[in-house]
């Protein structure tokens, strides 16, 4: 008969199915179950299924000690302090924040160029704050004048400054290299080897380092006007 017939078609190997039957044969239930591991920011492991459109947890798994994928946060204390010079400090605001590290390193004053931050010890040290936002579009020749004041006059009281931001890295690190570039009237270069090599993690953003590359042709050129000025006025 004719629905024989197309009964044998259906089940022959070589017959081709018309897509509406292949989305009429089609069943979630015989689709393959999957599972799909997953660190989260903790560092804990878990595996995760799909049933009925929503995401079940199977199973948890405990963290691996030796590490593994996915970032894990980083609660240490940074409280290691770059000495640049006998009276000028660079840290971040953990440093700032603890009185045994400020007491062993003789700090007087303080630089605070963090946003947000809190100075912990008023009664303690000479506090001056500026908020500076850690953005490649920031000014930050803009907040030299003051910051090189302040640091000057430490300087004159015979006193020790540290200079912070919240981690240390790079705003505090880019006032500290402006500082010896204008006082010690050093190259760029110099200075950042200088600051690099008493606090290893410094990494000023990416406008930062352009401003300070910056700030020293503008150095330059006004030392060349000087010269030409002063080589002038001995001609005359």
């Amino acid at each position: 008969s004719s629905l024989s017939l197309g009964i044998l078609l259906l089940l022959s190997p070589g017959a081709e199915c018309t897509p509406a039957a292949e989305i009429k044969a089609f069943s979630r239930n015989n689709l393959r179950k999957q599972c799909t591991r997953v660190t989260t920011l903790s560092g804990k492991k878990i595996i995760e299924t799909w049933k009925d459109a929503r995401i079940y947890v199977v199973e948890e798994v405990e963290a691996s000690s030796g590490g593994g994928c996915g970032y894990v946060q980083d609660v240490s204390l940074d409280l290691q302090v770059g000495v640049i010079k006998p009276w000028l400090l660079l840290g971040s605001q953990d440093a700032a924040h603890d009185l045994d590290t400020l007491k062993k390193h003789k700090v007087t004053h303080i630089l605070n160029v963090a946003y947000g931050v809190e100075n912990a010890f008023l009664s303690d040290f000479i506090y001056k704050s500026i908020s500076i936002l850690d953005l490649p579009e920031t000014n930050i020749l803009s907040y030299f004048p003051e910051c090189f004041e302040f640091i000057e006059q430490v300087k004159m009281k015979d006193g020790v400054v540290l200079v912070h931001c919240n981690a240390g890295v790079s705003r505090a690190a880019a006032i500290v290299i402006g500082f010896l570039m204008n006082s010690d009237e050093i190259s760029f270069t110099s200075a950042f080897s200088l600051v690099k090599n008493a606090r290893p993690s410094i990494c000023p953003n990416a406008g930062f380092m352009e401003q300070l590359r910056t700030y020293q042709e503008g150095k330059e050129s006004h030392k060349c006007d000087k010269i030409q000025e002063l080589e002038g006025d001995n001609r005359s």
